[in-house]
């Protein structure tokens, strides 16, 4: 394979991180904004919405593509604030009681989540889609009809007026930016939230540490091939759901750390495009169906949260219309997953005919 071949390849492996390069070269002049300012914003979207992408690296690790089923344990995640806001726990010790309460509620909803799975084993991530739908509806039947009814509530700050069912949006004036301001230092004059980011950092290791355990190597084994896994002696179906309910769990964490970011939770509709937006960002940095690690979240997490940033001011400094901007973001977030998946099968087709022509050469070879 010649050098330009080679560059060829790279370029295609990474058609989509190269494509959001160009989209955000040319969309910071336009926007107009202080590199100061577009600093201070992605290192807010890192602390903010890093945890939620790395929750997605252990399914694609034992071969169950991208996880969209994350968005059960955020709802969890938010049962767990519903009920600290309702207690008046505060602070540190109130995220740490919310994510003890998501932790159960996480596990049962990813074990179930990953029985089915295994039962739609090679359509996991349409399959995860549905699912999180489905509970979306099951979990507004329990926040609009329980909370209150059944589940008691004492707060009338959060219950509608009708006595049951927690209103729209929930103020998390007690816990925001909480862990964002336990350590927090200005660099250049850009606040740098250092206990999220450590809180983040440590997530990093525990992922780095997993994977060579036994259990991350019978992940690994399990989505290259699933019948020499089962051959070899490992629980296929276990392993999978397993690597489910760690995802789910850390979601809900990553969901709690979102929202105290925040300081606002939208009870019905803040869990709705979480799992998408997570997804198309790790896309975005590079990451694949079968293949993602921790570069691509953090690479993703700047590129695809970089052009949400600049995005409404450039279509309003270019055209006069910053909706045009908002349009534009919303539909690549879909478009970016469109691409990504279609890029996948191409370069799956195109490997396995490399395959092919070197079984064809080997055998013409011993011929």
């Amino acid at each position: 394979m010649t050098k330009t071949q080679k560059l060829l390849r790279i370029m295609g492996n990474n058609m989509v991180p190269i494509l959001f390069l160009v989209i955000c070269a040319f969309g910071i002049p336009l926007s107009g904004y202080s590199a100061n300012f577009l600093a201070s914003e992605i290192v807010i979207r890192i602390s903010r919405n890093s945890f939620l992408i790395v929750s997605l690296l252990i399914p694609i690790l034992a071969g169950m593509g991208l996880n969209f089923g994350m968005t059960l344990g955020a709802m969890a995640g938010q049962i767990g604030l519903i009920l600290i806001s309702d207690w008046g726990i505060v602070g540190i010790p109130g995220i740490i009681l919310a994510m003890i309460i998501s932790t159960p509620i996480s596990v049962l909803l990813g074990w179930w989540c990953g029985k089915i799975l295994n039962m739609a084993r090679g359509r996991e991530m349409v399959t995860s889609y549905i699912i999180g739908f489905f509970m979306n509806g099951i979990y507004q039947l329990v926040v609009l009809y329980g909370m209150g009814a059944v589940i008691p509530v004492r707060s009338n700050a959060l219950l509608l007026p009708r006595g049951y069912g927690i209103r729209n949006t929930v103020n998390l004036i007690g816990i925001r930016r909480a862990l964002d301001d336990l350590l927090l230092i200005r660099l250049f004059g850009i606040p740098i939230p250092l206990a999220t980011l450590l809180v983040i950092t440590v997530l990093c290791l525990f992922i780095l540490w997993f994977k060579k355990t036994k259990l991350g190597q019978d992940m690994r084994a399990v989505g290259q091939d699933m019948e020499v896994a089962r051959a070899a002696g490992i629980k296929v179906e276990h392993t999978r759901i397993i690597s489910i309910v760690i995802s789910t769990v850390f979601a809900g964490y990553g969901m709690i750390l979102y929202l105290q970011n925040i300081g606002t939770l939208n009870t019905y509709n803040s869990h709705m495009q979480i799992g998408m937006f997570s997804v198309a960002a790790l896309l975005v940095g590079g990451a694949s169906v079968s293949k993602a690690n921790i570069r691509n979240v953090f690479l993703g997490v700047i590129l695809f949260h970089l052009m949400f940033i600049i995005s409404p001011m450039a279509g309003k400094n270019l055209i006069g219309q910053a909706q045009l901007g908002e349009y534009f973001r919303v539909f690549v977030s879909y478009g970016v997953i469109t691409i990504s998946l279609v890029l996948y099968e191409v370069r799956k087709k195109r490997d396995q005919h490399y395959v092919g022509l070197q079984l064809a050469a080997d055998q013409e070879a011993l011929q």
